[in-house]
């Protein structure tokens, strides 16, 4: 067969098959769809011709496995072997000897907290380890408001705050927070350690720059790990580093695309006790236009004039600070946490911040009694008077009479770290465990003389994990907290059992 007959046979097939399609019913509404839909465009058609017998194949095509059939099949006995032999990685680190004796020693209170508290084994001692601040554990007032909110609103919301977990009483206490402060709006969380975990890593994302104080609590260190942002430390409490931090952060992004930054930092801090200087962070923050985050989770109802933080006891607008986060759980006595600024940053948690939107709304009696304490904290100036004068109290009882401790708190901080000082650590060689050991045994030899104080303790560092990889290494400290339930002679008797404990360890141990 010649091309010509070849030509001639195809256009014969061609024809055959148009007039066979058009027998077929409907052909010609087809036809006239293609041409008008397609423009009469061969590659668009053929396209779709492709994709269309593609679909066919893959609907007619066989069906077949798609497990792995290559592996060695295993007996029931192999099996069983396997398992048995199998051993899981540990999630936390092995306990130690210490740590282990501390724990069979543990003091449990029997009954409600308070400045004197019950035991197991009977005895009644001086509670200085709890944060009760203002003895409102034991205050008939709040414990009948949140009797009455418990019987009408049930024991929690169940549900998210985004999703029939809103209450009148959530809308309140944000409004009350609001107020006290003086920012335009306020959000409520559910968890304390969970609000400045989930509000930096609503803000700040991957790519972004955090530059944080050296000493920065645990839950800001889990916020800035879920944000994935580049870390920037500055020395704890140095405006001087910070400053230098700050330009070399703006120095090094000059030519890069911009980026959100961020000053983390704490009113009071909970490592060390001392307190920011806000006034200096925030002309810092001005010069080289970094946001500021400030976690006022001890500082909150325990500074200023009216409890309102560390923006009213260093007369700072509280419009400086980008984002305010609280605790409602400290020394308000409640439960549950907080952020205030501007409407913006608010209502973007709202939809952002996980532990807002994926947990069950604080319970209804909570909000009621941080309500109820805010209140208090207003109209009831003594409270705050009388906690500051224990404070003072406490502080002539131990740091200018102990030749072996001082205290790195803030004078305004109810919560006293004391640490060993540093050239008693030199002369005797202490390392951090030594001086563990030393500092537990000091709150045994108090505890048997009737006071019950505690240790500075934080979360266990990761398997593997170096001081250089957590920027900063806790200094083991005690902790003594102040309270309103305790008399200014009750106090002095306390300061003195404390300070007698520790010069009997530390002379015992020479």
């Amino acid at each position: 067969m010649d091309l010509q007959d070849a030509h001639g046979w195809l256009i014969d097939l061609l024809n055959e098959v148009s007039v066979q399609f058009q027998k077929v019913p409907g052909s010609a509404i087809f036809l006239r769809y293609v041409k008008s839909s397609y423009q009469n465009d061969p590659v668009r058609s053929a396209v779709e011709l492709f994709l269309f017998l593609f679909a066919v194949r893959y609907l007619l095509a066989p069906k077949y496995s798609t497990s792995n059939k290559s592996y060695v099949k295993l007996t029931d006995e192999e099996i069983d072997e396997l398992v048995d032999e199998w051993v899981p990685e540990p999630l936390v680190a092995p306990q130690t000897t210490f740590e282990e004796a501390e724990n069979e020693k543990r003091p449990v209170i029997v009954g409600p907290t308070g400045p004197k508290s019950k035991l197991s084994n009977g005895r009644v001692v001086t509670n200085v380890a709890s944060y009760n601040f203002y003895n409102l554990a034991g205050n008939e007032t709040l414990k009948e408001k949140a009797i009455q909110t418990l019987r009408t609103y049930g024991v929690g919301p169940c549900g998210p705050p985004g999703f029939y977990g809103t209450q009148d009483v959530h809308q309140k206490i944000e409004a009350d927070i609001s107020a006290h402060l003086g920012t335009t709006a306020c959000i409520v969380y559910a968890q304390a350690f969970s609000t400045i975990s989930s509000v930096i890593p609503a803000f700040s994302k991957r790519g972004d720059i955090i530059v944080a104080d050296k000493a920065v609590n645990f839950a800001i260190r889990k916020g800035m790990q879920i944000s994935r942002s580049s870390i920037r430390w500055y020395e704890h409490n140095d405006m001087v580093d910070l400053q230098n931090v700050l330009a070399s952060v703006v120095k090094e992004q000059a030519k890069k695309p911009l980026t959100r930054r961020f000053i983390v930092t704490e009113g009071l801090f909970e490592n060390v006790g001392d307190m920011v200087d806000l006034v200096k962070v925030v002309e810092l923050r001005h010069r080289y236009k970094f946001r500021l985050i400030l976690d006022e989770t001890w500082s909150y109802g325990v500074l200023g004039r009216t409890g309102a933080g560390v923006t009213e006891h260093q007369g700072v607008n509280v419009k400086e600070v980008d984002m305010l986060v609280g605790s409602l759980a400290g020394p308000l006595c409640a439960g549950g946490g907080f952020c205030a600024g501007s409407s913006e940053i608010v209502e973007h948690q709202r939809l952002s911040a996980s532990a807002y939107t994926f947990s069950a709304a604080l319970p209804a009696m909570l909000a009621t009694t941080a309500s109820e304490v805010l209140a208090m904290l207003e109209t009831n100036g003594e409270m705050l008077s009388v906690v500051r004068e224990n404070i003072k109290t406490m502080w002539a009882q131990l740091d200018p009479r102990s030749e072996w401790v001082h205290c790195t708190s803030a004078m305004e901080n109810p919560i006293m770290i004391l640490v060993l000082k540093t050239e008693v650590v030199a002369s005797r060689k202490l390392s951090i465990s030594d001086q563990e050991q030393l500092l537990q045994e000091m709150v045994d030899e108090a505890l048997t003389n009737g006071v019950m104080m505690t240790r500075l303790k934080s979360m266990p560092r990761g398997i593997n994990v170096t001081a250089k990889g957590i920027g900063w290494e806790l200094q083991p400290a005690l902790k003594v907290c102040l309270t309103t339930g305790l008399t200014r002679k009750e106090v002095e008797r306390t300061g003195t059992v404390i300070r007698h404990a520790i010069t009997k360890v530390m002379k015992a141990k020479r």
